[in-house]
């Protein structure tokens, strides 16, 4: 996955923004709550970094390819990078954006759900 396709994924979503910020990066927000970073790569593969369930958080830190996500994971929040493709698909990397997604839409007020026609 490239950023254009890490970007056009996003935009599929539902009541989604975007954004540029914090050195360049593609930021992507439902309800104003970060879902998916794009960008912070420190190689020439693109990263994305995106918020994990505690379950796929500890999953994800031995799989290859991925790690805690810079700044968010030391904070202690459950926050992944993947790094490098290197072990995993785009369908995978799909579901985890998803599933951050889903999580983030979740704890949103109900209120705000309703406000952006999230039925959840």
């Amino acid at each position: 996955m490239n950023y254009d396709e890490f970007n056009a994924f996003c935009a599929a979503l539902p009541a989604t923004t975007h954004c540029v910020q914090w050195g360049g990066s593609h930021v992507w927000k439902v309800g104003g709550k970060v879902f998916a970073i794009g960008g912070w790569s420190q190689g020439d593969e693109p990263a994305f970094t995106f918020k994990a369930s505690e379950l796929n958080f500890n999953f994800l830190l031995e799989q290859p390819g991925f790690r805690p996500a810079p700044y968010l994971a030391s904070r202690g929040m459950k926050w992944i990078q993947r790094y490098t493709a290197a072990g995993s698909s785009t369908d995978e990397l799909e579901y985890y954006l998803e599933q951050s997604y889903r999580i983030v839409s979740s704890g949103l007020s109900k209120k705000k759900q309703r406000e952006l026609g999230l039925n959840q």
